[in-house]
């Protein structure tokens, strides 16, 4: 299963482990089990650290635990973890040793907190893109925290518990047969999540706030604004901070990306890494996995955990996020027919009747995209046409399953108690409701700017947009902004970067401004 180069290229990656890193399998009468054997078998092979043996236990589906020095760390996999679940499995095992990135002691310090036992399944998809940070968040929180046990599950081999639990997309996460969520999730959001679900312990939650510094930049935002605003004032030898919910930001979500000028194609993860290691290679702290509570005008940034830190100037390059719909249905039948990512969870529309929500570029894409696996796509617009590039709009219209509804007001996403089944909307001419008949929704809306923590700080358009002038000062001295949460038209990656660029040498101009007059 596993060929000569990439066992070449593994037995690299695991040349570091101090650990005995067991892979302890079930044995299973499933016509698959031997090529699980094989993967493990293979994995092994790569490096003295890594015995696999048989756990003396029975299962109807190939699965298998990971031990460390002869104890479990509380991750197992259901179904044979290929595709893009592999990496999820060559990152518990370096993870389980105490290699690889790991959440800092901020980050841990919440984990640990979660009230215990934990425990959690998540069911996903091997085509499933968003998946794999879902079960690699899972796995960390599993080692870092001692009573949190989690099972990756490979649908495929759970027929029956996705029928009864109703799942309808990846990746779903269960704890005690019930879905707390389903969908593309973040690290920092999954945390918050079993914060809600599972609580914290009093002892550590009254601790007092962490002071992490002061810096002469913070850059809040790590995506392509944020990268470059770091980057810039890292070399103008500014002491420089990064707040990053995520390194990547937006960008880790896209698919592919054809202009950058200079780079014929790229994906959002392998840019989103790109920009990781630019950032690093210069003296910049990064605070991943952060959001930011409060920001005040006297430039004292409190964060979601307790923590704070300021800085002479910021930058704000926060971007934006997927707009919801905000009608009913919407939220309840998540992962149950109501979807935002057709690349993950089209698969599991194969011949069945969907809607995309949406007629600019996103949402056309996604019906193209979709109508290679589903029965029938209706595209619906609120707007009299669709705002797509016309080279998007013919391709669309040259399909034969996909039709387009304009002057579409939606207002509710109908459901039977375990699926959505319509889409209801009003006829904005003729001011009738109508409803349509659906298996899924996908929703492809646009963009809401990330701007909340600041509305008391910072002035701010009627979108939510944080208005700057042409060198991206905000209404606050000493306060910056950049990128897709500002006012700056069209919400590209390269001109996001340009204005990071310009906004971190606006702040360092005016700093030295100020130094003069002083």
């Amino acid at each position: 299963m596993l060929d000569q180069d990439l066992k070449d290229q593994l037995t690299t990656v695991f040349e570091k482990l101090e650990s005995n890193i067991e892979l302890v399998y079930h044995h299973s009468d499933n016509s698959n089990q031997s090529e699980l054997l094989e993967l493990l078998e293979g994995l092994g092979s790569t490096s003295d650290k890594i015995s696999v043996r048989a756990s003396g236990q029975n299962a109807s589906a190939p699965s298998f635990q990971i031990f460390k020095n002869a104890k479990p760390t509380g991750i197992s996999f259901r179904g044979i973890p290929g595709g893009h679940e592999f990496t999820s499995l060559v990152l518990a095992i370096l993870n389980s040793d105490g290699k690889g990135k790991m959440p800092d002691a901020g980050i841990s310090a919440r984990i640990r907190n979660l009230k215990g036992p934990i425990r959690i399944k998540t069911f996903i998809s091997l085509t499933c893109e968003n998946c794999p940070e879902v079960v690699q968040a899972f796995h960390q929180m599993a080692l870092i925290h001692g009573d949190f046990q989690h099972e990756m599950v490979d649908g495929a081999y759970a027929e029956d518990e996705v029928t009864s639990l109703g799942i309808q997309g990846v990746p779903s996460v269960i704890v005690d047969s019930k879905m707390i969520h389903s969908g593309r999730i973040h690290f920092l959001d999954l945390l918050t999540k079993m914060e809600e679900t599972f609580g914290t312990s009093a002892d550590v939650s009254e601790q007092p706030a962490r002071d992490l510094g002061h810096f002469d930049v913070v850059v809040i935002g790590g995506g392509p604004a944020g990268a470059s605003a770091a980057i810039y004032s890292a070399r103008k030898g500014l002491k420089t901070a990064m707040l990053a919910e995520r390194m990547g930001g937006q960008v880790k979500d896209t698919k592919g990306i054809e202009n950058l000028v200079s780079v014929i194609y790229t994906e959002g993860p392998e840019l989103a890494e790109q920009l990781h290691k630019h950032v690093t290679s210069y003296p910049v702290t990064i605070f991943d996995q952060r959001r930011v509570k409060h920001l005040g005008k006297d430039k004292v940034i409190q964060l979601e955990g307790g923590e704070t830190l300021r800085g002479d100037s910021i930058i704000i390059a926060t971007g934006a996020k997927w707009r919801e719909l905000g009608v009913p249905g919407e939220k309840e039948y998540l992962g149950r027919g109501v979807a935002y990512c057709p690349h993950c969870d089209g698969p599991f529309y194969k011949d069945k009747k969907i809607v995309v929500v949406g007629g600019g570029n996103s949402g056309v894409e996604a019906a193209i995209d979709l109508a290679g696996i589903a029965g029938s796509v209706t595209l619906v617009e609120f707007g009299d046409s669709l705002k797509a590039d016309q080279v998007l709009v013919d391709k669309m219209k040259s399909l034969s399953n996909t039709s387009v509804i304009t002057n579409a007001k939606t207002t509710e996403l109908r459901g039977d108690g375990q699926k959505v089944v319509a889409l209801k909307y009003v006829d904005r001419v003729s001011e009738k409701e109508m409803e349509v008949d659906v298996d899924g929704v996908f929703v492809q809306i646009g963009l809401l700017p990330n701007s909340g923590f600041a509305k008391e700080t910072v002035e701010l358009t009627k979108f939510g947009e944080i208005v700057v002038d042409v060198k991206g000062h905000t209404s606050v001295p000493g306060i910056y902004a950049a990128g897709d949460v500002t006012t700056v038209p069209y919400k590209q990656i390269i001109i996001a970067m340009g204005e990071g660029a310009k906004v971190a040498l606006t702040a360092f101009e005016d700093k030295a401004y100020h130094s003069a007059v002083v």
